[in-house]
C-alpha cells in the first residue's frame, strides 16, 4: 500500500518543466489572484509580471469571466461535440471568428496549444492528401521554437532539451535556422534590422527534400518560450512568399501573441502577413479554463469539406473540444477585451514599456534587451560554470521582492497582463533593476 500524505503535502505532484527537488525545498506558492496581483499564502502582495504563463492577458478573476464560467458550470456542465454539439461553442466559434483576421472564417477547438498545433499540423497532410498530394508529408520547424510538448509539436520544435529525452519522435522533420543575432542585433527596439535573408533557408531546404515532399512550414512569429526572439524585418512577410511560391502552408503558431500582445488581435495583423492556418490558446479563455483553438483559412476549410456530405470531414478531435465551460469562458474573454479595448491596448503603452526596458541597457552582465508590443527580454551573460544559473537566482530574488517574472535559460522574460499601467510598469522596473544592481 502506498503510502498516505497528508492532502498539503508537496510531494505527490510531479511539477511540469521544473527543477521538482529544487522548488520543493523552497516552494513559492499562489494563493490568490487579482487583476495585476497574485497573493501567496502568507499574504505577500505579487505583481504579475508574466500573466501568469503568458495567458491571463486580462489580469486575474475578472468579473465577466467569472460569472460565465458559474452560469455555465450550473446551466450544462458538459456536451460533446462528436455529431452533437452546444449553442455555447457555436457562438465562441462566431465571435472569435469576427475578430480573426481577414480569410480566416472557421475554428476547431482544442484544449491546449499543444493541442492546437498537433491539429494543425494534421490538418496540413490532410489538406494536401484532399487535393491529391499525397506525397507532401514533411514537416518544417525552426531552431529554437516551441511548439508544445505532443509528439508533432516537439519535433517540429527546436529547443534541443525539449527533444533529447525522446529520440526521433517525428520522422520526416526539418528545421530553419533561428533568427538570434546578437553580434548585429544586441538592443535592438523592435524588430531588427539585420537577418531578412534567413527566411531564405527556406529555399534550400525545397531544393534538399524538393517541395512536392513539404506539408507546411510552422513558426511562431515571435518566439517567447526560448527567450523572446523578434523576427528581423521582412522575415515573416519573405516565410510567406517562398511557402506561397511552393504550395506549402504556412501555419503561425499564436498561442502566446494572439488576442492583444503585440497590440493588435493577432501577431498576423501586426506582421501583415497572412498565413494558412493559425494556432492559438492561452489568452482565449484568459487562462481560466483549458481551451485552444486553431483558425483556418476558407481554403483549408473547404478542401477538408470536399467528400461526401455524410461522412466525417476531418477524422481528428478531442473530447473536450468545445467544452461547454470553456466556451462560455472565451465569451466573457472577448466580452472583457472587447470593452475594454484590450486588443489593442499594448500600442498605446507600448512605448512606454520599451522606454523603461531598454533603461536597463548597462546593468551587470545585461548583454541585450528586446522588446515588441508588451513583450520583453533581458538576457544575461551566461555563467560558465552555471549556465542558466544567472537568470533562475534573479527570477527568485524578484520572487521575494513581490514580483514575478519568468526564466527561460540565461534570459528574463517579461509580459504583463495587458491592463497594466504606467505606475505599475514603473514599479514592475524598479523591483527589477534594484534585484540586478545587486545581484552576484
Amino acid at each position: 500500500m502506498t503510502v498516505q500524505l497528508k492532502t498539503n503535502d508537496l510531494e505527490a505532484f510531479f511539477m511540469p518543466f521544473s527543477a521538482n527537488r529544487r522548488f520543493k525545498s523552497a516552494p513559492r506558492l499562489l494563493a490568490s489572484a487579482k487583476d495585476m496581483h497574485y497573493f501567496t499564502e502568507d499574504g505577500r502582495k505579487i505583481l504579475d509580471g508574466t500573466s501568469g504563463l503568458w495567458c491571463v492577458n486580462a489580469g486575474h478573476c475578472r468579473p465577466r469571466i467569472v460569472e460565465a464560467i458559474q452560469k455555465q458550470a450550473a446551466e450544462l456542465d458538459f456536451a460533446g461535440t462528436f455529431q452533437m454539439g452546444h449553442p455555447k461553442a457555436f457562438e465562441a466559434a462566431s465571435r472569435l471568428v469576427n475578430i480573426a483576421p481577414k480569410g480566416f472564417d472557421h475554428v476547431f477547438f482544442t484544449n491546449s496549444g499543444s493541442e492546437s498545433v498537433e491539429t494543425a499540423l494534421k490538418m496540413a497532410l490532410a489538406y494536401h492528401r484532399a487535393r491529391g498530394n499525397a506525397s507532401k508529408v514533411r514537416l518544417i520547424g525552426r531552431e529554437r521554437g516551441y511548439h508544445g510538448v505532443n509528439f508533432g509539436g516537439t519535433a517540429v520544435g527546436g529547443i534541443a532539451a525539449n527533444r533529447k529525452w525522446f529520440g526521433t519522435v517525428v520522422a520526416g522533420v526539418d528545421h530553419l535556422p533561428h533568427t538570434h543575432d546578437l553580434a548585429r542585433n544586441a538592443f535592438s527596439r523592435g524588430e531588427p534590422e539585420h537577418g531578412v535573408e534567413l527566411a531564405n533557408e527556406l529555399e534550400r531546404l525545397v531544393a534538399l527534400h524538393d517541395a512536392s515532399t513539404i506539408a507546411a512550414v510552422i513558426v511562431e512569429p515571435v518566439a517567447c518560450s526560448t527567450g523572446v526572439l523578434i523576427p528581423p524585418k521582412g522575415y515573416l512577410k519573405r516565410l510567406e512568399a517562398i511557402c506561397r511560391k511552393h504550395d506549402i502552408l504556412l501555419i503561425f503558431d499564436e498561442v502566446i501573441t494572439a488576442f492583444g500582445r503585440l497590440g493588435t488581435p493577432f501577431a498576423a495583423d501586426y506582421f501583415d502577413v497572412s498565413p494558412d492556418l493559425i494556432t492559438t490558446a492561452k489568452g482565449i479563455t484568459n487562462g481560466t479554463i483549458p481551451m485552444g483553438a486553431v483558425f483556418m483559412k476558407k481554403n483549408v476549410n473547404d478542401t477538408l469539406m470536399s467528400g461526401p456530405e455524410n461522412a466525417i470531414d476531418f477524422f481528428h478531435g478531442y473530447t473536450y473540444s468545445g467544452h461547454p465551460m470553456a466556451a462560455a469562458a472565451s465569451i466573457g474573454t472577448l466580452d472583457t477585451y472587447q470593452e475594454e479595448g484590450l486588443l489593442t491596448r499594448a500600442s498605446q503603452i507600448a512605448p512606454y514599456w520599451e522606454e523603461r526596458m531598454h533603461a536597463l541597457k548597462g546593468l551587470p552582465h545585461v548583454i541585450d534587451i528586446r522588446n515588441i508590443g508588451l513583450i520583453g527580454a533581458i538576457e544575461f551573460q551566461p555563467d560558465p560554470d552555471a549556465p542558466g544559473e544567472r537568470a533562475y537566482s534573479r527570477f527568485v530574488k524578484c520572487f521575494e521582492k513581490g514580483l514575478l517574472v519568468r526564466q527561460t535559460g540565461d534570459i528574463i522574460a517579461l509580459s504583463p497582463p495587458l491592463i497594466v499601467t504606467e505606475s505599475q510598469i514603473d514599479q514592475l522596473f524598479d523591483i527589477f533593476t534594484d534585484v540586478l544592481k545587486h545581484a552576484d
